[in-house]
């Protein structure tokens, strides 16, 4: 029961949050406001105040790497398949990826790693892995993405770090853990206030996603009215036909095959290839342990709150977030009784 316990509160704020917006409880577009919230402002304070109190002297590098190879393999065959097996435009494929290999090693993980592991100390390898290493790779290619004429824009690219929130905080955490330096106490408790809203306020608007998708996209010509009517007889053929502005297709919605493929790579694959490459490495049992329960957690709604800022995929994430943290519990009971 203790382990159902840590996911009962995720579906609960979830259902929250779909209820609120079926209710018409919290107004028009507020999932997006909500994700902007977290994106720009809770997300970051709690990446920042977990990774500025992180030792980052007690790496397990093999545990590490084999975590690593998972994400590596799971993100790469998703970020592919997407095109390959369900026609994913160049912009939603980094999301399909994240999708599939982006663990929920923050709210989830916590509670799990505690009552599974006894500690949070490799989840916290995870963390760093996934903010400093994943995430940036993901960021710049929606980056990429997002511009108009797909271009790589060095410049813009090299600022990411600066003008994205999540990677500025993440790099400011690590400093700060490496100095040694601790905020003063007025500074950290309104970090730790805010930081506090990061789970709940995602999960909501998560839920809220799940009422109202993201309408599409469609860009409009405004109609303009002659200033004087011209008579038929008078009538004055225009020297330039004006085209309508071209309209922006919208992504396919998710459907049961491709959440099938993602759950399965999220929550089959990426164990099992932990699991392979822990063996080779020669790890510990409960080394073994430790990297295949966090290979198993559930799709982050990181995920869901970036496809949602670049607006792209977020048909894809909503549903893989509800989807594998629903049927994620199987995989981590299996992985303990396995391997515990």
């Amino acid at each position: 029961m203790s382990l159902v316990s840590a996911f009962v509160p995720i579906w609960i704020l979830t259902a929250v949050g779909y209820a609120a917006c079926r209710w018409g409880l919290l107004g028009e577009g507020a999932a997006s406001v909500l994700g902007r919230f977290v994106f720009q402002l809770a997300m970051p304070a709690a990446l920042f105040l977990a990774l500025s109190r992180m030792p980052l002297s007690v790496f397990d590098s093999r545990s590490l790497l084999a975590f690593a190879v998972s994400t590596v393999a799971v993100v790469g065959f998703g970020w592919v398949g997407a095109s390959w097996l369900f026609g994913r435009r160049p912009g939603e494929r980094p999301i399909w990826g994240m999708a599939a290999g982006y663990v929920n090693s923050a709210n989830l993980g916590i509670p799990i790693a505690t009552q599974v592991l006894g500690n949070v100390s490799f989840l916290a390898e995870v963390v760093l892995l996934q903010v400093l290493v994943v995430t940036p790779v993901i960021l710049v290619a929606l980056d990429r993405h997002s511009d108009p004429a797909g271009r790589v824009r060095v410049r813009r690219i090299a600022s990411l770090p600066v003008r994205n929130p999540v990677i500025l905080a993440s790099l400011l955490g690590v400093a700060c853990s490496a100095a040694g330096l601790r905020l003063p106490s007025a500074a950290g408790a309104s970090l730790t206030l805010l930081s506090a809203a990061a789970v709940p306020a995602a999960l909501v608007a998560l839920g809220a996603s799940l009422h109202a998708p993201t309408p599409t996209r469609v860009e409009r010509v405004e109609r303009v009215e002659p200033t004087e009517r011209v008579e038929p007889a008078e009538r004055v053929e225009p020297t330039e036909r004006v085209e309508p502005a071209e309209r922006v297709e919208p992504a396919e919605p998710a459907g049961l095959a491709e959440l099938a493929v993602i759950t399965v790579l999220k929550l089959v694959a990426q164990p099992v290839v932990a699991y392979v490459t822990g063996l080779a490495l020669h790890l510990s049992a409960p080394q073994l342990l430790a990297v295949v329960v966090c290979a198993g957690l559930p799709t982050a709604q990181n995920t869901f709150i970036y496809s949602q800022e670049y607006g792209v995929g977020e048909a894809v994430t909503n549903r893989a977030v509800l989807v594998t943290t629903t049927l994620s519990l199987a995989t981590v009971a299996a992985a303990a009784t396995l391997l515990g």
